[in-house]
C-alpha cells in the first residue's frame, strides 16, 4: 500500500500552490472581493487539483518505469523496484480521477473543465501514442501547460464569468516552461552521458546542454515580455517588481549550474532560503503596488509629452 501511496505523490501536492495567482488576479480584476471568496470553493478547488494531479503521476510513474530505470536517483522509484500491479495501478488512477472530477463539479463547471484539461494533458504526455514527453521542446511546453490550467482554477474558484487576460496566461505558461527547461537542463547535466540520458527520456537524444539552456532563456523572455503587458495594462505599478522578477529568473538559472542542483526537485525548493527571500521580496513589493498608487509612474508612461519649463 505505501508503494501505490508514493506512486500518488502528495508530497508534490504544494505545487498546485500555483492555483493561488489565479486566485489573486481574478480579485483584481474582476468586481469580486477577497471576503467573497467561498472557502468551501477554495477547499473542494484545491483537494480536486491535488487528486488530479496525483492520478497524472499515477500513470507517469507506471508508464516511465522502463525508462526510469536509467536514472541515478528515478531508479529508486517503487514502480521500478517493487511489484506494483498494473490492475491496482489503473483502479488508483481511476478512484484519484473521479474523486478529482467530483470535488471540481462542486465548485462549477468552469473548474470541472479545466480539471477535465489537466486530466487530459496527463494522458496526452504520458500515453502513447501521443507522448510529448518524448517529443523535444514540445515535452516542456505540454508539460509547463498545466501551469496555465492551474491559474485558470484559481480564478474560476473566485469567478465563472470570465477569463483571464492572454497576456498573464501565456505570461504564466512561459513561466512554467522555463521552470521545466531548467529541471531539464539540471537533469541533463548531472547524468553527465549523453547516451545514458538519451534511454532515460528520449527528447534528450535531441538536447544538449547548449539547446536546453537557450530554450531557457527564451521561455523566460517569452513570459517577462507577456507579463510586462499584463502589467502596463493593468496597473502600470507593477512595474516596479520587474528588478526582482529579473533576480529571480536569474537566480534559478544559475541555480540549474549547481552540481545536482535542487531545480531537479522543484517540490523541494521551498528549502532553498536564498531563493524563497527573493520570492518574498517579490511578493512584498507586489503587495505594496497592490495598495499603492505612484503617480510619477503614470506620468511616464502617459501618451502625452512631459513638457519642460525653464
Amino acid at each position: 500500500m505505501i508503494s501505490y501511496i508514493k506512486i500518488a505523490r502528495p508530497d508534490h501536492w504544494i505545487k498546485n500552490l500555483f492555483i493561488v495567482p489565479g486566485i489573486v488576479v481574478a480579485v483584481l480584476l474582476t468586481p469580486e472581493s477577497w471576503s467573497e471568496i467561498s472557502l468551501r470553493a477554495l477547499l473542494l478547488g484545491f483537494l480536486g487539483t491535488c487528486f488530479i494531479a496525483s492520478a497524472n503521476y499515477v500513470i507517469n510513474e507506471w508508464l516511465d518505469a522502463p525508462y526510469d530505470k536509467y536514472h541515478p536517483t528515478k531508479k529508486n522509484r517503487p514502480v521500478v523496484t517493487s511489484t506494483v500491479k498494473f490492475k491496482w495501478v489503473m483502479i488508483e488512477y481511476i478512484i484519484l480521477s473521479v474523486l478529482g472530477l467530483w470535488l471540481s463539479f462542486l465548485v462549477n463547471k468552469c473548474f470541472l473543465i479545466a480539471s477535465m484539461a489537466l486530466l487530459i494533458m496527463g494522458v496526452l504526455y504520458n500515453v502513447r501514442p501521443f507522448r510529448t514527453k518524448d517529443i523535444p521542446y514540445l515535452d516542456v511546453l505540454s508539460e509547463s501547460i498545466n501551469n496555465m490550467i492551474r491559474l485558470l482554477m484559481g480564478w474560476f474558484i473566485v469567478t465563472d464569468s470570465s477569463i483571464p487576460p492572454s497576456s498573464v496566461l501565456i505570461g504564466y505558461w512561459m513561466a512554467g516552461a522555463f521552470l521545466m527547461a531548467t529541471k531539464r537542463f539540471a537533469e541533463y547535466r548531472m547524468i553527465g552521458d549523453a547516451s545514458l540520458a538519451g534511454l532515460y527520456r528520449r527528447s534528450f537524444i535531441h538536447y544538449t546542454e547548449k539547446r536546453l539552456l537557450a530554450s531557457s532563456l527564451f521561455y523566460a523572455l517569452v513570459s517577462t515580455f507577456c507579463l510586462g503587458v499584463f502589467m502596463i495594462k493593468y496597473r502600470i505599478e507593477y512595474l516596479i517588481s520587474i528588478p526582482p522578477l529579473f533576480l529571480l529568473f536569474s537566480y534559478y538559472l544559475a541555480m540549474a549550474l549547481d552540481k545536482d542542483s535542487a531545480v531537479q526537485k522543484p517540490e523541494k525548493l521551498y528549502k532553498e532560503k536564498r531563493l524563497m527571500a527573493i520570492v518574498l521580496l517579490l511578493v512584498l513589493i507586489l503587495v505594496f503596488c497592490t495598495l499603492v498608487d505612484v503617480e510619477l509612474l503614470h506620468i511616464l508612461t502617459s501618451n502625452a509629452l512631459i513638457r519642460l519649463d525653464f
